[in-house]
């Protein structure tokens, strides 16, 4: 999701609606049962590196906008205890997971099978399909409303994590979004995930607060979020990039840029994410990092329903990956929670048959566990 600011401004408006989102005018807690208008806006992410097209941000992170905002600051921050932190992929994190838990809750309380979504800048389509505890319809709408508000909670973040997941296995396979230059060099770069991961938990304290309106409520929430993992100024944020240049990354343009430092943390290994901090003292130089869970559906399951989620690929480079995964190129579904754990095998394999960024396969990547 890195691309100049050029195409931002001239795709970004595709991501706005002209009329009012009424979800936008209500205490954020009641976002799920009135429902957003539409997915929302498009964002494009950044590099976490010194070089041309990256902005760097401090405390201040301005406003924020499900719809166009132009105080909406965008960029990359450092922070303490999380390393770089792309704001950007915190914004579409938490966007999306509002949506899809809004989507999830109003499924639910209709009783419908399932629906369907797709990330605006990928060509995948994603559906997930429900099957209700026994029960349900018996329950009373007091309860069935707490308990859909509940299940939504837990699946918004899985589904907007494991699809901010998705797109960056699809651009470790070369996926270009307008058809031009590959995505690989930001494909698992060492903020991406974590920023994503982010965005979720964001999204989740916002969807809880009675007293302020969805935008503001996320500002909020971003702002706590940060401010915990001791967000730094941003001179501080440039600095740290600075000093790595030529180990982590080379290049000082976009499109020329190779990102060599990789985090592919995802919390397949003890169910955390870790994100990667520089080396040495940056203003914080006591700190260490602080992990935080992947969603699960654990709860779900719980509670009596199963959910099942299924990615159609349309992309050109769906042939790869099915070779991966099948062994043929037959048009296939991916089902995110079988396929994802292999295809992140393969893609830590193919990182060390190209780069070496290990001398032996674990399941703790030592440059994401500094």
């Amino acid at each position: 999701m890195r691309w100049a600011s050029l195409f931002l401004l001239a795709t970004a408006p595709l991501g706005c609606r002209v009329l009012p989102d009424k979800a936008l005018s209500v205490p954020s807690s009641e976002v799920m049962a009135t429902g957003f208008s539409g997915p929302p806006k498009i964002r494009f992410g950044t590099y976490p590196t010194a070089t041309v097209g990256t902005f760097f941000l401090g405390p201040n992170l301005g406003r924020h906008g499900y719809r166009l905002q132009p105080g909406e600051k965008n960029g990359v921050s450092y922070t303490c205890r999380g390393g770089h932190i792309d704001i950007i992929h915190v914004r579409i994190a938490a966007d999306w997971t509002a949506y899809l838990a809004t989507e999830t809750f109003q499924t639910l309380m209709s009783g419908k099978p399932g629906f369907s979504y797709k990330l605006a800048v990928d060509r995948s389509h994603n559906y997930v399909s429900f099957t209700y505890p026994p029960d349900w319809d018996r329950l009373s709408h007091v309860e069935r409303e707490a308990t859909a508000r509940e299940m939504a909670l837990a699946i918004g973040p899985y589904l907007s994590y494991t699809m901010t997941t998705w797109h960056e296995i699809l651009t470790w396979f070369g996926f270009r979004c307008i058809g031009v230059a590959t995505e690989f060099p930001s494909a698992f770069s060492w903020e991406d995930s974590y920023s994503n991961l982010i965005g979720t938990r964001v999204a989740v304290r916002a969807l809880q607060d009675t007293r302020h309106r969805y935008n503001e409520a996320i500002e909020i929430a971003i702002d706590e979020e940060m401010k915990a993992l001791g967000i730094q100024p941003a001179g501080v944020a440039r600095r740290a990039t600075e000093r790595v240049k030529g180990e982590w990354f080379t290049g000082s343009v976009l499109f020329f840029v190779n990102i060599k430092k990789r985090n592919f943390d995802v919390g397949l290994d003890d169910g955390y994410v870790t994100p990667t901090l520089l080396p040495g003292p940056i203003g914080c130089p006591t700190a260490a990092p602080l992990s935080y869970p992947a969603p699960t559906l654990h709860e779900v399951s719980r509670r009596g329903f199963s959910v099942q989620i299924e990615t159609r690929s349309k992309e050109w480079e769906r042939d790869k990956i099915f070779w991966v995964l099948f062994g043929d190129r037959r048009d296939r579904r991916v089902q995110p929670i079988i396929h994802i754990p292999l295809l992140m095998e393969h893609v830590r394999r193919d990182a060390v048959a190209r780069y070496n960024y290990m001398t032996e396969l674990d399941d703790s990547p030592h440059w994401a566990r500094r």
